[in-house]
């Protein structure tokens, strides 16, 4: 989490002064540390508004910090949205415009398209998160149905620079699907995000779906015009934390392989993948010797069918791996949200070893009902083996870490 801080990496990354006035816009679960750094180190005169989660507000000076739903849009995201777009209106060349980009923009920025009002993308967020389709082809519905998302407010920012600057949580960083990209031109249709809602089976409102199938064809990007001047950098990203990780776990005489840091799929199969390879390593110390620890990133999801309980993907993930490394002494699991909350709840993920489903059977706990219900969050609980640490100000995907000795 350190790595990924966005006050150090905002302070490595400034973009050249220009010659006349500079805004800040930005959104996300790092917007207000993003635009405390900014403010902190930016000399020239300076205005601006960010959105961020409520509680995750930090005093940002000549940066007005605006609090905003997630993962559920409200009315105060319509006001912040509205807000960007006034904040980068009649601008010149001489002017700069700083985008602070960072996971959660989609749901902090709602702006429904003609046609559509807040209680569309209400319904339609919460159809998306249910759906268990990964983050990437989410962002892409989430763009077709947006006046700000897909480049839109870089559209806006006409004739000024623009300097993007994205806090990654999205696997292979690309950074159009950040945030849904309310910066970066998009290249997808209409009929691609159409093609998403039917390949999940989204229930999406029927607005919606009558709104992706009218123009089907229409592309969002309209600012690849000649001569304009826009920089983009990822300033923070899954890669650069595992490395850290990996790292840290050398300097203490352990071996670390990091898997991946762009995995993606359902968590509870990603979860016996995981332990797949941890009993391997376990009990034959194959592939890789002991003591070694496993890292990986990226971002899984939870289809949401029938019943549904409390927790989110990252203690779906380790109630999964628990079940598959039952007896098993020498393995121990830690898995997280970096962002500090894991879906809807306060914790950020969870732990586990080879006893944790022995000991929620004997706190009178069913793990594989748990599982199946989705119930990850009371099953984890009910043996004290929540791991909660707050809102960290950025967000970098899932962090997973397993330890086999």
């Amino acid at each position: 989490v350190s790595a990924a801080d966005p006050e150090l990496a905002v302070r490595q990354n400034l973009p050249k002064m220009p010659r006349g006035r500079t805004i800040v816009v930005g959104a996300g679960k790092a917007a207000a540390r993003m635009a405390a750094a900014f403010d902190a180190e930016w000399a020239g005169d300076l205005k601006g508004v960010v959105v961020t989660p409520y509680g995750h507000a930090a005093p940002c000076g000549r940066i007005e910090v605006l609090e905003a739903g997630h993962p559920v849009p409200d009315l105060a995201g319509i006001d912040a949205s509205r807000r960007m777009f006034a904040a980068v209106a009649n601008l010149t060349s001489d002017d700069l415009v700083v985008a602070l980009i960072s996971g959660g923009a989609s749901a902090l920025l709602p702006a429904p398209a003609d046609g559509l009002v807040l209680e569309d993308e209400i319904r339609l967020n919460q159809a998306l998160l249910r759906s268990g389709a990964p983050i990437a082809a989410m962002n892409v519905v989430r763009k077709h149905c947006s006046r700000i998302k897909g480049g839109r407010l870089g559209d806006a920012t006409w004739p000024a620079r623009l300097h993007t600057m994205v806090v990654s949580d999205v696997p292979g960083d690309d950074v159009s699907l950040v945030g849904s990209g309310p910066t970066i031109p998009d290249r997808t249709s209409r009929s691609e995000a159409l093609a998403i809602v039917n390949q999940y089976g989204i229930d999406v409102p029927e607005r919606v779906l009558a709104h992706l199938q009218t123009t089907a064809s229409h592309r969002l990007s309209k600012f690849n015009r000649p001569g304009r001047d826009h920089t983009v950098q990822v300033i923070a990203s899954a890669t650069q934390s595992l490395e850290v990780a990996s790292k840290a776990a050398t300097m203490q005489g352990i071996t670390a392989w990091t898997l991946s840091d762009t995995i993606e799929g359902e968590a509870r199969d990603i979860g016996s993948m995981h332990a797949a390879i941890a009993r391997e390593i376990a009990i034959r110390n194959s592939p890789f010797q002991k003591p070694v620890v496993l890292l990986s990133g990226g971002e899984t999801s939870v289809s949401l069918r029938g019943s549904s309980g409390r927790g989110g993907r990252n203690c779906e993930f380790m109630l999964s791996l628990a079940l598959r490394i039952d007896g098993v002494d020498s393995i121990h699991a830690l898995a997280g949200d970096t962002d500090g909350i894991d879906g809807t709840e306060r914790n950020a993920g969870a732990y586990a070893n080879g006893h944790t489903a022995d000991a929620m059977r004997a706190a009178g706990v069913d793990p594989h009902q748990m599982l199946t219900q989705h119930n990850s969050w009371q099953a984890f609980s009910s043996i004290g083996a929540l791991f909660f640490c707050g809102p960290t100000g950025t967000n970098v995907n899932d962090f997973r870490s397993i330890l086999i000795t």
